[in-house]
């Protein structure tokens, strides 16, 4: 007689392919005991006790269930709370810490003007009594510039940035020094171009440049009660182009919060005039106003001057640009007449 594990060798070795009746022979000797225990179970009858036992098992594991659907309903509801909490703060900080200045859509008459308490940063340079501030804040106005005026602007700004620009999001153009974005570096676009910069700009393009320089000084001047003829122009002020391509170098990262009086040193006042239109020509690249309880931010429009004392009392930065290309003119000014610039010139 063949063991059982004679039949299950045999077993493991027929292929599918097979088509005889296969036959398994099992050991006698496990035959009987599974009679055996037939008839044990068969004759085994259930006694009053046993049955209230298993009673007893049956209502535990009842109540252990409900009690688990009971505990798993709480620890639903339990998260929807949080989760409902959580979505509350956000939109509660959202609204209560970020606040828009001045929108894009909006068109302002007269200049928006915030006062802020000066910071301590003035001190530490030397005091030149009716221009180092003593009044600060921010403004905006769209009255300064026109958009014919920026649309100009805009247009030199593009062409002088066609002739190189940074491998990296931020480009940008100044006209006095001369520097030029170019791949990972800076060039002078009056020496690199020499011989074709008076096919680039005009003496029209210089002369509105200046213009609008003087404008924006003595707007500044009238708001913080200033003589405009302490004030001077400083460096660096210049066209910048930014655009989503990713940082190639330190100088493309645009975004880091700073306060430009210790960033620069000789800045006592800082102004944009922007070129472009936020949310029609690019996304992202808000101006934003880093408060202690609050970020403001201001939204550009082409036309619109933004100006600012620049102390710690305006730590600031500027959004990434997620889509499309900002144009925009930083111009700054000192009170220091040892840090004054010329205006540019092609002569």
């Amino acid at each position: 007689m063949l063991s059982h594990w004679t039949c299950i060798g045999q077993f493991s070795r027929q292929t599918l392919s097979e088509t005889k009746p296969y036959t398994c022979y099992v050991d006698a000797r496990r035959q009987v005991y599974s009679l055996n225990m037939t008839v044990q179970r068969r004759v085994i009858s259930k006694s009053p006790e046993s049955s209230a036992i298993e009673k007893k098992i049956k209502r535990g594991n009842a109540q252990r269930q409900a009690s688990s659907w009971r505990g798993n309903v709480s620890t639903l509801l339990l998260l929807i709370g949080v989760t409902g909490l959580l979505s509350w703060i956000y939109f509660t900080w959202t609204d209560d810490f970020t606040h828009t200045l001045v929108s894009r859509g909006e068109v302002l008459t007269q200049p928006r003007v915030f006062t802020v308490e000066c910071s301590e940063d003035y001190k530490k340079y030397k005091i030149f009594p009716g221009c180092t501030p003593t009044k600060c804040g921010r403004a905006i106005s769209d009255s300064v510039v026109t958009l014919e005026e920026a649309q100009k602007l805009r247009r030199l700004a593009e062409r002088g940035l066609s002739l190189a620009g940074s491998d990296g999001g931020a480009s940008i153009l100044d006209l006095h020094s001369g520097a030029l974005s170019m791949g990972k570096q800076f060039v002078n676009i009056y020496k690199y171009f020499k011989n074709e910069i008076r096919d680039v700009f005009t003496e029209e393009d210089f002369e509105l440049y200046r213009d609008v320089r003087g404008r924006i000084q003595k707007a500044i001047a009238e708001t913080f009660g200033l003589d405009s003829k302490q004030m001077y122009l400083t460096k660096p002020t210049f066209f910048s182009r930014i655009n989503s391509t990713s940082a190639k170098t330190t100088h493309d990262e645009y975004w880091h919060p700073h306060i430009d009086k210790e960033t620069y040193g000789s800045f006592d006042y800082t102004s944009l005039l922007y070129l472009s239109d936020y949310g029609v020509e690019f996304g992202g690249g808000r101006f934003v106003f880093m408060d202690p309880n609050s970020n403001r931010t201001v939204e550009p429009r082409a036309g619109r001057v933004s100006f600012f004392s620049s102390g710690s009392e305006n730590l600031h930065h500027v959004e990434k640009v997620v889509w499309g290309t900002r144009y925009a003119i930083t111009v700054s000014f000192t009170c220091d007449p040892d840090y004054a610039i010329d205006d540019p010139s092609l002569a």
